[in-house]
């Protein structure tokens, strides 16, 4: 268990309410914009309020568990809820489906994070946890391989800073270019899903698109995060060996774990999703799931707006910033040159 883990799950239901009852709050008024500006849509909005409040009002530390606590497990929780709404085939079909492309743009970015990263002058662990992060789910990816290549500590906050920058320009940008090229709701549920960073923010645009677009973009973002496991287990080989050459050690990979590095979620999602395959969740209540789902994402994207702190951002320099900007413009674009080959958009 990391060290954030670790802190959460110390953490009473006391000391979390606190934070968690502020997203909730401040949820309930992104849900009602949310239905009065439905090109934005719900989860944007609770995400720019909750950076809002985070760096106009500085909740003080009091609300911090509360608002980790929502950001991550929350968000799973309403990841899990949708898969009651989606068949088993159609997670299938949509993942098998996009799994060309998301090859394609996992390629691009580690190559992407290398080349630039050598340009830029970013050294090699940077590079590695820019590159993850962008090419498969964000500050999950980088929490995976950080025990592996064991970076310095401010080298593992510049990258998390860095594409979590990039993960609220697209909440922002993405919905707007789609509408912009007239993209469908499948073309764009492929493009947010293989070319955003994290899951919250895939599924953010997603749904803010539409909710064909929320439900295809979700199922893609969840393929594309499985393949932590295959990367991350190169990565670890690939380290081993290094340290083998240099006699630095055995061999051993430190304190890789699988299990730690699986996104377990994904697994009660599928359990969700074979729920409603096997009739268990009647037609009738599928609405409402639903709607709580919508209601328990616009709430956690509100928590991860409120740990967003643009100054610590801004402090992290601009190598990482202009390094993490062409590697996430060479996957949105090369997802967009793909699916244009494949008829997709």
């Amino acid at each position: 268990m990391n060290t954030t883990s670790a802190t959460l799950a110390s953490s009473q239901p006391p000391q979390r309410l606190p934070g968690l009852l502020l997203a909730i709050l401040i949820g309930l008024l992104a849900l009602l914009l949310g239905r009065r500006f439905p090109l934005i849509g719900g989860p944007v909005i609770g995400i720019v309020l909750g950076i809002l409040v985070r760096n106009t009002l500085s909740p003080g530390e009091r609300y911090s568990a509360g608002i980790a606590f929502t950001g991550k497990y929350v968000l799973q929780w309403s990841i899990i809820a949708l898969g009651f709404g989606l068949s088993l085939s159609q997670v299938a079909h949509t993942g098998l489906q996009s799994l060309s492309v998301t090859m394609v743009t996992m390629t691009v970015a580690f190559l992407a994070a290398w080349l630039l990263g050598r340009w830029l002058g970013v050294h090699d662990k940077l590079q590695i946890m820019i590159g993850v992060g962008t090419a498969i789910c964000g500050g999950s990816a980088i929490a995976a391989v950080t025990p592996i290549i064991r970076p310095d500590e401010h080298d593992t906050a510049f990258a998390i800073s860095t594409i979590f920058l990039f993960n609220l320009v697209a909440v922002l940008l993405f919905p707007l270019l789609g509408h912009l090229m007239h993209m469908t709701d499948l073309g764009f549920g492929l493009w947010a899903g293989t070319a955003i960073n994290d899951t919250s923010s895939v599924v953010a645009a997603g749904y803010s698109y539409s909710k064909a677009a929320g439900d295809y973009a979700t199922i893609v973002k969840l393929t594309r995060a499985t393949l932590i496991i295959p990367v991350a287990l190169i990565i670890a080989f690939a380290v081993a060996a290094r340290e083998k050459r240099k006699a630095r050690a055995s061999g051993s990979t430190g304190s890789f774990s699988l299990a730690a590095i699986f996104p377990w979620f994904i697994l009660w999602f599928l359990v969700a999703s074979a729920a409603r395959t096997a009739g268990f969740v009647p037609a009738v209540i599928q609405p409402a799931i639903h709607t709580a789902a919508t209601f328990l994402i616009i709430v956690a994207l509100t928590a991860i707006g409120l740990s967003a702190n643009l100054r610590k951002m801004a402090s992290t320099g601009l190598r990482p910033i202009l390094l993490g900007l062409g590697v996430w413009i060479a996957v949105a674009v090369s997802s967009l040159l793909v699916q244009l080959v494949i008829g997709q958009l």
